[in-house]
């Protein structure tokens, strides 16, 4: 059955190939795509939003901007692994997709209370501002959400802080605001997306493509690569996003366990940890899972699949 998702989303080089494989894949439904501050600023994540969807040839779906900055904090971005724009690598079209007037928190409300319960996943791969804010302002879309598949956090590793993972960090109020509502959620952290990582093998399969999407994605991985060996250290670049992706798709591409999460708000050191409590089986009502454990072979199948599926 053909899943309806909201990705909510900061592009990032890992979020366009995530909105690539959600459009490219036909298990998904996308019927909308929003845009929360993150690796730069929301004006340059939402006109790299557009400028994805020119290339994917994505016409149909709504593209909704949503929060500036942080609820308390002041805002953080990523520049040093995704650049000045964002999405610095690729030679970005002018977009010629029109932005939603609506704003992203309205438009997540609006079509979750517009769809059946149970109808509407929602996609967080950026900060959960949005999630959060649509939370407030309307916590009936709770009980009617299907799930919650988010990238961020980690339970043993972070990346922006020694404890913390930056999607959760940069906003960990937000974080914490979506971890506790009683959604069934699941985070699909750094301890996972860490064995997302783009090869040379992966390159390959997709340089076979020969697409015009396949060497956008080609000239995202140049960059990507580039920016994590020189911030992290990593001989190949770990591609986040399309993780939560790919488990609304297929729920064997990666092994999940229930287990109770939560954020860290107070710890000098520790401040957005996503805590995941392994000491005990976790309780019948518990409703939040951790992803551990990827199929790479079929993680990058998914994704080359979707690719060559777009002109």
């Amino acid at each position: 059955m053909t899943r309806k998702i909201i990705l909510d989303c900061d592009p990032g080089h890992d979020d366009a190939v995530a909105i690539l494989l959600a459009h490219g894949n036909p298990e998904i439904e996308l019927v909308g795509i929003t845009t929360v501050h993150g690796n730069q600023t929301i004006e340059k994540v939402t006109r790299n939003a557009l400028a994805v969807a020119t290339i994917a040839g994505i016409t149909d779906v709504p593209i909704a901007a949503g929060a500036h900055r942080p609820l308390v904090r002041e805002s953080e971005v990523a520049e040093s692994i995704h650049g000045d724009s964002g999405l610095d690598g690729p030679v970005l079209p002018t977009p010629t997709v029109e932005l939603d007037p609506r704003h992203a928190v309205d438009f997540i409300i609006e079509t979750i209370m517009n769809h059946e319960p149970g109808e509407i996943t929602l996609v967080p791969t950026g900060a959960l501002t949005n999630i959060a804010l649509a939370v407030r302002k309307e916590p009936r879309i709770v009980p009617r959400v299907r799930e919650v598949v988010l990238m961020g956090g980690g339970y043993h590793v972070g990346n922006w802080s020694a404890a913390a993972e930056f999607n959760i960090v940069i906003d960990p109020e937000a974080a914490h605001i979506v971890f506790n509502e009683s959604w069934k959620l699941t985070m699909v952290g750094l301890d996972l997306t860490h064995q997302a990582l783009a090869t040379p093998a992966v390159v390959e399969s997709i340089k076979a493509i020969d697409s015009k999407p396949a060497k956008f994605v080609l000239e995202l991985l140049d960059f990507f690569t580039e920016s994590y060996r020189n911030a992290q250290g990593f001989d190949y670049p770990p591609v986040h996003d399309p993780c939560a992706v790919a488990l609304v798709i297929d729920p064997t591409v990666m092994k999940v366990a229930k287990v109770p999460l939560d954020v860290e708000l107070t710890g000098t050191l520790t401040l957005g940890m996503t805590v995941a409590d392994f000491r005990a089986e976790a309780p019948a009502d518990c409703n939040t899972y951790a992803a551990t454990e990827l199929d790479h072979p079929k993680f990058w199948a998914l994704v080359t699949d979707a690719i060559s599926r777009i002109p």
